[in-house]
């Protein structure tokens, strides 16, 4: 493989890592493997640091595939407690709020899904990358500002039902660019006369990259060390 003129490593995210720490990860030993101070390397994808999965990342003349890359189907895997919300739709932050979920069954469920498949508008969690006015909205939540993020239009080709255990759910969902499970989640919980938040989400591929070709971020030197000796 030759990294520098371009190579596309599915790697396996790691529980709590964010994305930026992968990146920093592998340019490090690739930076030591070529001898050069700073190797060029990109995700295409940014996964939560509470988000495990695939996670690819480009290197050399190969960051510039990362737009074209992004553009792909992927498919996740979410568990949902229904009951209760967070601020940020996910276990970052402490339950805000609790409601009832005794009347729920899995026909609602299923039911509920299938009016999520499609093109639809999606609002953003403020606990997100997404932009205000040049700032991270991310930054603009934690200053202690509660204001709702534009909906944007997403596309959300199938979700399954996989378990039903309440108050805790778990679905399959294979979406576009620019889907954010974790909305999907609270909307989910919305439409279910309920709230709902994200206790696990696993991303299991994109486009043909699927997590059985991935690589652990541990496992990655001795990789390199075979790749470069082929």
């Amino acid at each position: 493989m030759d990294f520098a003129a371009g190579e596309i490593i599915p790697i396996f995210k790691p529980y709590t890592w964010t994305s930026f720490q992968i990146v920093n990860k592998i340019r490090y030993h690739l930076s030591r493997k070529y001898n050069v101070k700073r190797f060029k390397v990109g995700h295409a994808g940014t996964l939560d640091p509470l988000a495990t999965g695939v996670l690819l990342l480009c290197t050399g003349k190969a960051t510039k595939r990362i737009e074209e890359l992004q553009a792909h189907t992927k498919e996740y895997v979410a568990e949902i407690m229904l009951g209760a919300t967070t601020p940020s739709f996910d276990m970052e932050h402490p339950v805000d709020a609790t409601y009832p979920y005794e009347h729920i069954t899995r026909d609602m469920v299923e039911k509920v899904l299938e009016q999520f498949v499609g093109n639809i508008e999606q609002r953003p969690p403020l606990f997100s990358a997404c932009k205000v006015d040049g700032k991270r909205a991310y930054n603009l939540a934690r200053g202690g500002s509660d204001m709702q993020l534009a909906p944007k239009l997403i596309r959300i080709d199938n979700i399954e039902l996989l378990e039903f255990n309440l108050p805790k759910i778990k679905i399959s969902v294979t979406c576009g660019k620019g889907t954010y499970i974790r909305s999907l989640a609270r909307d989910i919980g919305e439409a279910l006369q309920s709230g709902a938040y994200l206790t696990a989400l696993e991303r299991t591929r994109i486009g043909e990259f699927n997590i059985e070709k991935c690589i652990t971020p541990d496992a990655f030197p001795e990789w390199l060390d075979k790749q470069l000796t082929l």
